[in-house]
């Protein structure tokens, strides 16, 4: 039996960044607020103090801040005929565990997604007609676009004191910046951090190509800042441990250094840790969510009653908790029919490592989100009439760490041990670098997730299944970015390089990225999607299902600054609308 807690206004379910920033926004509106996570309590000072080393084995190698494959983890295979296994150990994605979610050990980089982005069926069908889309390909067109998300986008980014350069403001283009994104009100927060040699390098070459080079949006500040909260963060040192890593220096925003200082001094919000959410209870027929079972660090079962329940937790946890909670009608790939599960998408990358007899670039002066970038590829902002795909990549070279346990660059034909890989080490350390192609991911039939029909997790629930292969028309995609990559990297006249393309199968071995979306995407038609434009259940009018699951299709793009502007829309509509009118906003 149950432990029954009192009611409270809303419990969130998940506490990284789209969690904290629902649980910040509903406090501050007066709303008695519990949040559960899974995963321990973290916080800056005393989880990642600037007085111990960052330990490369902890944290990078051994995934400290990774939820353990034996607690919570999914089966994968690569289509309907395979047998899906057991993941025993993250690889390709590394979903969080923790207080701060995955905000704590991110690299910080904070992009806006391009406009055509979120007409993007509608804006190729126009562009190109639509027998230029695949038939398997499932792309569907945003319930928002950019205009009506940009001042979230806006203050997300003071909030977090993200340093850059503009490029559109206020319609014009701004010199140094990026010439393709949407228009934006203000300039960043911040100025852009300094560039160290590589990133320099690749800026001068791809100039020289005619390309259009700008520094990185970044959540690691180039100077100390404080934000509208009152939240002071000072300036990145250029460790470059970012990545895998939590910031001791308060140079990198997360959850822990923009939101928790003003959370913990409200007696209207709680935090508990190392809860396990079993399910949300609801009533189908009054379409509401009652509030959530949960089981604590003691294995107590208890029953949070709430008036509104958010889910905000990591994408794929987000639609099993759905499915574990018959929220939705489950998608079959065979009839295209249903919506929990659907349109899972990912990203493709591929990169080129370079290296320069001449040159010393100290990789070891790095940061998360330290780097040049050019857009000439990305989205739709060049033809791709004679092209025969659709999406694109955002092509950089960034600086983002040189740690001595995963990085040893060797030249092609070095021996894998022994001698002659030590001398090559030696030699190539501090002459070596990667640029890199992050591309977009376009949802397609095949791909999706649902119920393990087998494999049970440690307290009996079916796990979450990922059926998932890159599609031939990303592939095609990453092939065409990748070569002109390669341009590029020849253009900085290198020593030695080496290209590495993306091909399938897809492998959840080695580590690709961890922007893993869709599975309840964001719609205007509930046959095709799982929430509304404000991420409202279009079941149950008191649930808001919050973060990269409601992504239709995955743009170039890194996802975090676009999940928190979602976040903050839904957050200002359910202060303002749906308190005082509860039941559908859209």
């Amino acid at each position: 039996m149950s432990v029954r807690m009192k009611p409270v206004d809303a419990v969130v379910i998940g506490f990284g960044w789209s969690g904290a920033l629902l649980a910040e926004a509903l406090s501050t509106a007066g709303l008695s607020v519990v949040a559960l996570e899974r995963g321990p309590w973290r916080n800056t000072a005393t989880s990642f103090p600037p007085a111990r080393a960052p330990d490369e084995l902890r944290y990078a190698v051994r995934h400290d801040l990774v939820v353990a494959p034996a607690e919570s983890t999914i089966t994968f295979r690569n289509n309907i005929a395979q047998t899906a296994l057991p993941v025993r150990a993250w690889g390709s994605f590394l979903p969080a565990s923790g207080a701060g979610g995955g905000g704590v050990h991110w690299n910080g980089q904070t992009w806006r997604f391009l406009p055509s982005d979120f007409s993007l069926r509608s804006h190729l069908t126009e562009r190109y007609g639509s027998r230029f889309i695949a038939p398997d390909i499932t792309i569907q067109d945003w319930p928002v676009s950019y205009a009506e998300l940009e001042p979230y986008y806006d203050r997300f980014e003071y909030m977090c004191g993200i340093s850059g350069k503009a490029g559109n403001l206020a319609g014009v283009i701004q010199p140094g910046g990026n010439p393709f994104e949407g228009r934006r009100a203000r300039e960043y927060p911040t100025p852009p951090m300094k560039m160290p040699y590589a990133p320099t390098l690749f800026a001068e070459a791809a100039r020289e190509l005619g390309y259009h080079p700008f520094p990185q949006p970044s959540a690691n500040l180039s100077q100390s800042y404080t934000n509208p909260l009152g939240v002071t963060l000072g300036p990145c040192t250029y460790c470059g441990f970012c990545e895998r890593f939590g910031c001791g220096n308060y140079s990198k925003a997360s959850p822990q250094t923009v939101l928790f200082p003003r959370l913990a001094a409200r007696e209207n919000f709680s935090l508990r840790t190392e809860c396990e959410v079993l399910a949300i209870a609801h009533d189908p027929r009054a379409r509401r969510a009652r509030g959530v079972t949960y089981v604590d660090a003691a294995g107590t079962e208890v029953f949070q009653p709430a008036e509104i329940v958010v889910l905000a937790a990591f994408m794929l946890e987000n639609v099993r908790l759905l499915r574990l909670s018959g929220i939705g009608a489950p998608y079959d790939p065979q009839s295209g029919q249903g919506v929990i599960g659907r349109n899972f998408s990912y990203q493709t990358t591929s990169s080129v490592q370079v290296s320069f007899a001449d040159k010393l670039l100290n990789p070891f002066i790095g940061a998360g989100a330290l780097g040049m970038i050019i857009d000439d590829y990305n989205g739709d902002v060049f033809d791709h009439a004679a092209l025969g795909f659709i999406g694109g990549a955002y092509l950089g070279l960034l600086a983002t760490n040189g740690r001595p346990i995963l990085n040893h660059p060797t030249p092609p034909g070095t021996p894998r041990w022994g001698h002659a890989w030590k001398a090559a080490v030696a030699q190539s350390y501090l002459r070596t670098t990667r640029l890199i192609a992050s591309g977009s991911s376009m949802s397609h039939r095949g791909a999706f997730c649902d119920l393990d029909p087998t494999y049970r997790d440690r307290l009996g629930r079916p796990l979450l299944r990922l059926t998932f292969d890159f599609h031939p028309n990303d592939l095609l995609m990453s092939d065409f970015v990748t070569e002109r990559l390669g341009e590029i990297a020849r253009a900085m006249r290198p020593s030695w390089m080496v290209v590495e393309k993306r091909h399938a199968p897809y492998s959840m071995v080695p580590y690709q990225s961890t922007h893993t979306v869709g599975g309840a995407i964001a719609g205007d038609d509930p046959a095709t999607s799982a929430v509304n434009s404000y991420l409202q259940s279009w079941d149950l009018d008191n649930l808001f299902v919050v973060g990269g699951s409601a992504f239709p299709q995955n743009p170039g793009y890194n996802p975090t600054g676009t999940i928190a502007a979602l976040a903050l829309r839904s957050a200002e509509a359910i202060v303002t609308r749906y308190r005082h009118a509860p039941g559908p906003l859209a």
